[in-house]
């Protein structure tokens, strides 16, 4: 059988695009530039006879046809890395899971090794990304998120409660001559010191917040970053933890 398809390099460009809202994304996952990566859907739409996707500054969406291909492509892609995995007498099926980058290196990235011995027939993906995913387009099984847990159509089952908390490096704390109360964190410089969580911890400690006491520290954008920071005496971080507790364990890192 003949089968009348564009070049299969083009879909695969299509199908990472589409499923991370960026070419550029889809570049760094492919290896590829991000002009080659752009050219490849040029091909594509050239092929299909009309646009995949609407360019807009700094980000992308998929045209109506766009969104009648992407859920194809994407469980294209997924049967035929089945099939290989089979073929190869490794895992016959492949878990896909999205959640963010914090998450993914801490809490998931232990229990992983685990998991896979008890289930050595299914390969793991993972997806780190803090969009939310279209399960039916992205080709996702199981998201993981904070949140109320009330996601219509979807089943959510509990985890842990979202606890926040300072955490800095023992020879942080020393260089304050320690820390007593939580107005003795107005000596240090606090990681992301707008987050609100700040707020609430300090109101929920029985000190006063004052913005105005605040020694603004680095702002990383995500909780692993942020540790990093705390665990090179760059600032205190407020972190979840559940997700830290093996730091304060080892005595990396002091919770006040």
């Amino acid at each position: 059988m003949s089968w009348d398809l564009p070049p299969l390099g083009a879909i695969r460009v299509f199908e990472a695009a589409s499923r991370l809202g960026s070419f550029t994304k889809a570049a760094e996952e492919l290896g590829m530039t991000q002009s080659a990566a752009s050219y490849q859907i040029k091909v594509l739409e050239e092929r299909a006879g009309t646009p995949l996707f609407i360019r807009k500054t700094r980000q992308i969406e998929l045209t109506e046809a766009g969104e009648q291909l992407a859920p194809h492509a994407s469980g294209a892609f997924s049967a035929l890395a089945d099939a290989w995995l089979a073929t190869k007498g490794g895992a016959t099926g492949v878990l896909s899971v999205t959640t963010v980058q914090t998450f993914a290196s801490t809490w998931l990235a232990v229990r992983l090794g685990a998991f896979q011995l008890m289930h050595p027939d299914l390969a793991v993906k993972v997806d780190t990304s803090s969009r939310l995913a279209d399960f039916a387009r992205d080709g996702m099984d199981i998201g993981i998120r904070t949140g109320t847990g009330k996601w219509p159509g979807l089943g959510a089952h509990y985890l842990f409660k979202a606890d926040y908390t300072p955490m800095l490096s023992p020879r942080l704390v020393a260089s304050v001559g320690g820390i007593r109360r939580p107005e003795d964190l107005y000596k240090l410089p606090l990681c992301c010191s707008t987050d609100p969580w700040w707020k609430i911890w300090f109101e929920a400690a029985g000190a006063r917040f004052e913005p105005d006491r605040i020694i603004a520290g680095p702002v990383l954008g995500t909780q692993a970053y942020e540790a990093m920071a705390a665990l090179t005496d760059q600032g205190v971080a407020i972190l979840t933890r559940n997700l830290y507790s093996s730091l304060l364990t080892t005595g990396q890192l002091v919770q006040p």
